[in-house]
């Protein structure tokens, strides 16, 4: 899930379990070596309009991050579906190439 939006249709009725899944509890924790992260979410994905999805937090939680660049792309007038990753799929083929290979 993305910052915190796990609910217990899918995380179970233990909230502290959800925690190792959460992205941004992960993102305040995290120690490890320097981190690039591309995250692009669609301004219409009725995921963030219901709240499910909360891509604030886990912005914030990387700018606190010293070893964490998130690079959020708020992508105007994309929902949740199939255009909206073929849309932006090969930038993100690009990055993992360049952060991977």
């Amino acid at each position: 899930s993305v910052s915190s939006g796990i609910n217990a249709e899918y995380g179970g009725d233990n909230k502290a379990a959800w925690k190792q899944y959460d992205a941004t509890f992960t993102a305040k924790e995290y120690e490890g070596p320097k981190l690039e992260i591309l995250l692009d979410q669609g301004s219409e994905d009725p995921y963030l309009n219901d709240k499910q999805l909360l891509p604030e937090n886990l912005a914030n939680a990387c700018s606190n991050n010293k070893q964490i660049n998130l690079n959020f792309r708020m992508q105007q007038g994309y929902d949740h579906g199939y255009f909206f990753i073929m849309s932006f799929m090969e930038d993100h083929f690009n990055f993992m190439a360049k952060h991977i290979c």
